[in-house]
């Protein structure tokens, strides 16, 4: 039994000893394979910081810096824009006035063949064959027309600029035209369309409250501003303001590399605010929605330009006010040397344009117009072919 128990006794031993030299080779396979891949990491981590040294002595080199813009192209349409905006809107003023001479004539002339050809009788029957759609939309026209003969002069050039800026204002939330209106009505120094957009973003606002304000400005100031200066001449400042902006942004842009794209027709609108509070700056001026607070023209001109100086030296983004402030020095500049440095000198330019029309008239005409010349004004020889 004593034999047995240390037979028993030493096989356990030995059963242990053997478990444990196999744990033990274990262990240090487990340990030697789990180094494997430190040393293949390592080879790894030396192989790619050996790789970017290879890379720099034969590799692409790094990708080039981006070339500032070059602005000689916006500067020449800027330059050609304002004055075809001038010139095109003298020779507006002039087949204005020339059409307000002729148009009474015309409407005595018509209005007796009427009332010889058709009297009431005819007009009252017409009246009853329409249907009650047909009546209720010549009413509603009739209202339409009678609001729209009861804005000023000023209001209804306004009205259009505000349709315009509304279709736009649609345009951008079209998905499918997101890339056009990107291209087309946002300015940026940096884009291949320099000169189209300097133009189209005077039109253009992406947010409704952004328009809003823009156009309840420029409504405000529509009726004194166009009585000072006529329609055309209105639409000509305002048209060359929203460039000229627009040129003033692309420098600064380009002078610290900012290189962002910008609409709106703030600068637009800014010059009008300018050019009113410069010929009339004692006028004074309120809040919407602080009525009792009142202000002078002058000092609100002041405020504004001081805020957009100090938003354009501070760097602020909300707004473009590097555009702000092309736009109030052009109102200020015109209104004081403007007119009569551009729009006086006009009659040049009109006299040219009546000389080409009369003589293209003349030459229209069968015979070459000499019978008609002879006979009567240019203004009779321009109505015989309306008679026919």
């Amino acid at each position: 039994m004593a034999w047995r128990g240390c037979v028993m006794k030493w096989s356990k031993t030995e059963f242990i000893r053997a478990h444990n030299s196999r744990l033990n080779q274990q262990r240090c396979s487990f340990r030697r394979e789990a180094k494997k891949p430190d040393t293949k990491k390592g080879n790894a981590s030396q192989e790619t910081k050996a790789s970017p040294s290879k890379a720099g002595a034969s590799g692409p080199p790094s990708p080039p810096r981006v070339p500032r813009p070059t602005l000689f192209k916006p500067l020449m349409f800027t330059v050609g824009f304002t004055g075809c905006s001038f010139g095109a809107a003298a020779i507006l003023q002039y087949e204005t006035l020339k059409s307000r001479v002729q148009t009474p004539k015309d409407e005595k002339e018509s209005e007796k063949f009427i009332q010889g050809s058709r009297g009431v009788t005819y007009w009252h029957d017409w009246w009853k064959q329409l249907s009650d759609f047909q009546r209720q939309l010549i009413l509603l026209m009739s209202v339409v027309d009678d609001l729209w003969s009861s804005l000023t002069e000023g209001q209804k050039t306004v009205t259009g600029i505000i349709a315009v800026n509304a279709v736009v204002l649609c345009c951008w939330r079209i998905p499918s035209m997101q890339k056009y209106m990107i291209k087309y009505f946002a300015s940026n120094p940096a884009s291949k369309t320099q000169c189209l957009p300097m133009v189209l973003s005077s039109f253009s606002h992406y947010s409704v409250l952004h328009m809003v304000a823009n156009m309840y400005v420029l409504w405000t100031f529509s009726s004194g501003i166009v009585s000072l200066l006529g329609k055309e001449q209105f639409l000509a400042v305002y048209l060359s303001a929203g460039v000229i902006s627009t040129m003033i942004s692309y420098v600064c842009k380009t002078a610290t590399g900012r290189l962002y794209p910008s609409l709106g027709a703030s600068g637009a609108v800014m010059a009008i605010l300018a050019a009113v509070c410069t010929k009339v700056p004692e006028a004074k001026l309120g809040i919407i929605f602080l009525p009792v607070i009142t202000f002078t023209a002058g000092n609100a001109l002041k405020a504004l330009i001081a805020i957009d100086t100090a938003g354009l030296m501070l760097g602020w983004r909300l707004f473009d006010h590097a555009a702000h402030l092309g736009g109030a020095l052009f109102g200020i500049w015109y209104a004081a040397y403007g007119y009569k440095l551009i729009w006086r000198k006009r009659e040049p330019l009109v006299k040219l344009w009546h000389d080409m029309r009369s003589s293209g008239g003349r030459g229209s005409r069968p015979g070459g117009g000499s019978g008609v010349s002879r006979g009567g004004s240019a203004g009779d020889g321009d109505r015989g072919p309306r008679r026919q």
